[in-house]
């Protein structure tokens, strides 16, 4: 080729590639909102700010009313705003001191995070500043809002609803958890593709501060794809190209009660009296003509932290870990951002998140499981001691410090190819058992799966993991939407026949009701309904004739301890189900309901407590139905190929505002155990195109 032709070859070649990277330069030198059919913004950020300013904006789209009125609870000023029926909230905010430590937290933030949660709050008030009319008049009264409610917000979320929620305070005991999960992580050796897979599948209530917001981050340095809770500026539970995670609530002691003895204004320790903190707070109740109310709120503080009773000379005060660890929403934007196993990790030392298991699994197949917590360094005491209250009169039981990273149960690549948890101690993370609680604090986490209240879903999850055959993407999404009752497995031998020996007519007509059933809460299930109802209102104390065993953890408890006791109340149950619904066989879906939104559809799946791995929580609904309040809330299936395949689906959907279209639109995928593909690519997202939001620049 002469040499001039060479020359004009090489010379069209710098002019497309300058014009192929002008052209990119042009679609990223703006941040915009690529949203999809299903109500999910894919936010393409010019930079980190533009990034979070969008994310702001997006969120009110979707989810505007409850995004202003939980920066408003978090402020400790609801009742000002909406009246009295916020004024316990108010209360319990202000008590926990959440509006003062968000300041705190505020200032403790690096530059960058303050601009960048800045711009968060910002998104927020310009979104409403452009679509006031989309905005419900009552919630405008928070505005604006600032980076201080940002951080308020999320330390209301995850350390006093999810490490301490208000109804424990109220009652000064260990209620049960508002919030479970499912995750499995799942290595190439145990894979059918040969790609490591995850499974995030988080249980939450279907309202309020749980609400999740799926959504697709991507900027210079970061294009994540994942779920955040409402409000805050960051994913909880994400994957990029590289790797991917997810949470589970685990059972650790991030909250303690401890017994004060009060003394002339103050209360005994160390062999004296120290004096208690009190401030007294003004909060306003809104009346119902608008002016407002004062009334006084006394906060009473101890060494330990905030007294919440008091009674003839004795006080309880609760202490909270992670209050002095501000930087979670960092913590989160690094994970987002790591691209391997060490990154990753590096951003998990840093242990700014209070609590929750973490389940990995990358592009390298590697998986890991960990069981994250701020772990107090106690100086006595075990698992039962701490759950109960402890004397607050000794600085012996007052802990001021945490466990390290390198102290927390921990796997990474185990020979079995898997890795779970179902909101089980991290003993059972994978089987057979590699974690020995005998290597760790006696404090730190119940010593066995037998020692908890959640012991079928657990067992259920290993059950469909421990098979000899290789798992498919497939499977791992059907295994998700298993809702057999593994309780039921325990106790069929027993019940059928002691129904039919034991009991009356109507007792044999039950029983022969169960013998035909398929163990399973599908919609169309026949007996699930006779089996739920009987399961809810037999005694636990008994109820089985061989309780959990160390030397079977995965087929214990088992049988029925008290025969008489359970075949009377199934006669109960069937006498109330012949009145109420005119049959004993009545199929789970037409008393079990998924209802959001204007979706009224059959429900499949049940309760975690009764095996389902497919969960569901009901609420009794009019005519004696049950009306699906929790549960399955987010669930991606991802697989880490080149380029990861990924499923999802947010149950209820992406937005609450009224008159969005994607309230509840996801929920018919759900009630035929679907998931939807995820479009992350501009191609795939622009073929699937609803709308287009662009931010002029600010440079």
């Amino acid at each position: 080729m002469p040499l001039y032709k060479t020359f004009l070859l090489l010379l069209s070649l710098v002019i497309a590639l300058l014009l192929s990277t002008c052209t990119s330069v042009s679609q990223t030198n703006q941040t915009e909102i690529l949203w999809d059919s299903w109500g999910v913004p894919h936010i393409y950020g010019k930079d980190a700010e533009g990034l979070f300013h969008a994310f702001g904006w997006a969120q009110m789209q979707s989810h505007g009313n409850i995004v202003l009125r939980l920066y408003g609870q978090a402020r400790g000023r609801a009742a000002e705003y909406w009246g009295k029926t916020y004024l316990e909230s108010d209360r319990y905010v202000r008590t926990m001191g959440i509006p003062t430590r968000a300041q705190e937290w505020y200032e403790a933030q690096s530059q960058q995070m303050r601009r960048y949660i800045d711009e968060f709050a910002t998104g927020i008030n310009e979104y409403v500043q452009q679509n006031g009319d989309q905005i419900d008049d009552e919630v405008e009264a928070v505005l604006p809002v600032d980076g201080v409610d940002v951080l308020a917000h999320m330390q209301q979320a995850i350390h006093f609803n999810f490490v301490l929620n208000p109804q424990q305070v109220a009652s000064v005991s260990r209620n049960q958890p508002l919030a479970g999960s499912n995750s499995w992580a799942i290595a190439p050796s145990h894979s059918a593709s040969d790609n490591a897979m995850l499974l995030a599948n988080p249980h939450l209530p279907w309202s309020d501060i749980y609400h999740l917001y799926e959504a697709q981050l991507s900027a210079p340095g970061i294009d994540a794809y994942g779920t955040a809770v409402v409000g805050m500026p960051a994913l909880a539970i994400a994957f990029n190209d590289h790797l991917g995670w997810t949470l589970t609530v685990n059972p650790f002691d991030g909250v303690d009660f401890y017994k004060l003895t009060l003394v002339d204004g103050g209360y005994r320790w160390n062999e004296g009296v120290r004096s208690l903190e009190t401030e007294t707070q003004i909060l306003q109740v809104k009346q119902a003509d608008g002016t407002l109310r004062e009334e006084k709120l006394v906060v009473r503080r101890s060494i330990h932290g905030p007294i919440i009773a008091a009674q003839d000379g004795k006080a309880t005060a609760v202490r909270v870990v992670g209050l002095d660890h501000p930087h979670l929403i960092q913590q989160f934007w690094s994970m987002a951002q790591a691209t391997n196993l060490n990154q990753f990790e590096a951003a998990l030392q840093r242990l700014q998140l209070p609590l929750f298991n973490i389940l990995y699994a990358d592009q390298n197949g590697q998986i890991l499981y960990l069981f994250n917590a701020q772990v107090p360094k106690r100086s006595q005491g075990d698992w039962d001691y701490w759950q109960g209250i402890v004397p607050g009169d000794t600085s012996e039981t007052l802990w001021r410090d945490y466990h390290p990273y390198s102290d927390l149960p921990r796997l990474l690549n185990p020979d079995s190819g898997w890795l779970q948890n179902a909101n089980d101690p991290p003993w059972t993370s994978t089987f057979p058992r590699i974690l020995n609680p005998s290597n760790y604090p006696t404090y730190l986490t119940p010593a066995s799966l037998g020692e908890t209240s959640n012991i079928f879903r657990p067992q259920r999850s290993i059950d469909m993991l421990n098979q000899d055959a290789p798992i498919s993407f497939e499977a791992m999404i059907a295994d998700k939407f298993s809702s057999h009752l593994e309780l039921a497995n325990r106790l069929w031998d027993d019940l059928i026949p002691a129904a039919r020996q034991l009991g009356n007519e109507l007792a044999g007509e039950a029983a022969d009701v169960l013998e035909a059933w398929d163990k399973e809460a599908n919609a169309d299930s026949r007996g699930a309904v006779l089996f739920y109802l009987w399961a809810f209102s037999v005694e636990d104390s008994g109820l089985f004739a061989t309780p959990w065993q160390e030397s079977a953890p995965l087929t214990t408890p088992d049988g029925l301890g008290d025969l008489n006791c359970a075949v009377a109340l199934l006669e109960e149950i069937a006498a109330q189900m012949r009145s109420r619904y005119g049959a004993l066989d009545v199929p789970w879906g037409e008393v079990a309901r998924l209802r959001y939104g204007n979706q009224d559809l059959p429900a499949s799946g049940a309760n975690g407590e009764l095996g389902s791995f497919r969960v569901l929580n009901f609420a009794p609904a009019e005519e004696g139905n049950l009306r699906a309040v929790a549960g399955d809330a987010y669930i991606a299936a991802i697989e880490f190929a080149h380029p990861p395949r990924a499923q999802v689906l947010t149950v209820y959907g992406n937005a609450t505002q009224p008159g969005s279209p994607h309230v509840g639109d996801q929920l018919p995928l759900y009630a035929h155990g679907e998931l939807r593909p995820v479009w992350q690519t501009r191609k795939e997202i622009k073929a699937h195109l609803e709308s287009r939001q662009v931010f002029p620049s600010t440079n």
